[in-house]
């Protein structure tokens, strides 16, 4: 058997190839949509992509199973579990509980594990020139390293009433059937740390049944339905604004880009013409680098594991955007926005300082100076921060407004009086500067040193109950 293990770092997304060697036949599971990765590890390994199939109808990102059977193709194996509003609206071979998909000498079982969603399932390997013993299971967004996928993203993200309770009781029984399974079998999850999909992914890519059992919080329950449910449902994190979109797009037939697109470079006068027509401008260099100089109205979105996250936070699908970035960051840059289905870039400028445009200065302020402006009515402190992460402890004083839902909140700040922000360590605070300077807020202060330096010397926190 062939195995590999395919791990996006910035959605925290794992996909799989498995290959029969013998019958040079391979499956991809739950594959990300730049697919020249699984095309060049099948052709390195003699290897032939000859199905296709995917745990759930994703919602943090944009699956490129449709995108992969376009080029090779191989049949799609897909859910048909869950009823009819769960349904893939496009042409697949549809799978029920207990079904079996072959892959050369290989087999794997279909187990349906509803909970995260209502179609959710899982798949159960068995290498059989090895053992008749089933040696993996891919859980997709049901079982992680340490946790369990959440069940209310149906409703928070894509605003379906009702689902969240329902889906934490399906989760609890299907936790409770997985924990009959073999100890031995080995757990690969579609999700590791950093995924908006659970609170506390583990960062290790693996486990096994019977570690699970043991250090898993979801297994902890086994004769308490109740507590399980409020645990479950308690400080999940916000899910992006994106998440209902993926949802659309991952079930309905949609446009298929099987490349990697080159971005243009734009002259000078290709980017001061959309620029003042009020094409967004995304600048992806560091905070520091921003805060230095950058251009009027410009949005900061530093490119690193979270780009794609933030970009789905806060730019909408239907708006063409520019971004400002260097030569070698665009093919990087480019993958991570198709995983989110983001196509509109209209193209990117390397250097600002030829625009000729007056380039403004961030106002970032010490701890010092932000100490002074603690408890005085006329200046708004606004924690950017989870609320989850507001909660757990805060300076007293702050307001919490998440920077992912500040665009819709701006009616909560006095643009005539101060505002001054912070985050946990000056990366989200940066964006929500640049946010607050696009929409006319002039009188902006960003304590970058956040929370983290507050706490490291020692400063007061309270929590939600104080």
């Amino acid at each position: 058997m062939f195995f590999q293990h395919i791990y996006d770092k910035s959605l925290a997304q794992s996909s799989y190839l498995i290959g029969c060697q013998a019958k040079g036949e391979a499956i991809v599971i739950d594959a990300k949509r730049d697919i020249d990765t699984y095309l060049q590890v099948a052709e390195e390994n003699n290897l032939k992509i000859t199905h296709i199939a995917e745990t759930h109808i994703h919602a943090d990102f944009l699956s490129g199973s449709r995108e992969l059977a376009e080029v090779t193709g191989a049949e799609l194996y897909l859910s048909d579990e869950g009823g009819k509003d769960w349904q893939y609206e496009f042409p697949h071979v549809g799978l029920k509980n207990g079904d079996t998909i072959k892959v050369g000498n290989l087999t794997l079982k279909v187990i349906h594990t509803p909970g995260h969603t209502p179609e959710s399932i899982s798949f159960l390997l068995t290498d059989h020139p090895a053992a008749d013993e089933p040696v993996m299971i891919f859980t997709g967004d049901f079982v992680f390293v340490g946790d369990i996928g959440r069940p209310d993203l149906l409703e928070k993200a894509a605003g379906i009433v009702g689902t969240q309770e329902k889906g934490a009781k399906e989760m609890y029984h299907s936790v409770q059937d997985f924990s009959k399974l073999p100890e031995f079998i080995q757990v690969w999850p579609g999700h590791g740390a950093g995924s908006a999909c659970g609170k506390s992914l583990g960062a290790v890519p693996s486990s096994t049944v019977g570690y699970e059992k043991i250090r898993n919080w979801a297994f902890q329950y086994e004769d308490n339905e109740e507590g399980f449910v409020n645990y479950l449902l308690e400080g999940q994190p916000e899910p992006p604004k994106y998440f209902a979109m993926m949802k659309k797009l991952n079930k309905l037939e949609r446009p298929l880009l099987p490349e990697v697109p080159k971005q243009k470079k734009l002259s000078k006068k290709e980017f001061l013409n959309a620029y003042h027509d009020g094409v967004k401008i995304i600048d992806t260099r560091n905070k520091v680098d921003f805060a230095i100089g950058f251009i009027p109205a410009s949005i900061n979105i530093q490119d690193n594991n979270s780009f794609s996250t933030w970009m789905g936070w806060l730019i909408d699908y239907s708006e063409p955007f520019i971004l400002v970035a260097q030569d070698h960051q665009m093919e990087d840059l480019t993958r991570k926005l198709m995983r989110i289905g983001m196509d509109h870039m209209m193209g990117y400028i390397d250097d600002i300082d030829h625009l000729e445009l007056e380039l403004h200065k961030a106002d970032v302020i010490d701890i010092s100076e932000f100490k002074s402006y603690l408890n005085k009515d006329h200046i708004q402190i606004v924690d950017v921060r989870g609320k989850t992460e507001f909660d757990e402890g805060h300076i007293k004083g702050a307001e919490n407004i998440f920077v992912g839902t500040l665009p819709d909140n701006l009616y909560k700040m006095n643009k005539d009086k101060p505002v001054v922000i912070h985050c946990q360590s000056g990366d989200r605070a940066t964006i929500a500067y640049s946010i607050l300077r696009k929409n006319g807020f002039t009188n902006v202060k960003n304590y970058a040193g956040g929370m983290k330096e507050w706490k490291e010397m020692e400063n007061p926190v309270t929590n939600k109950n104080v």
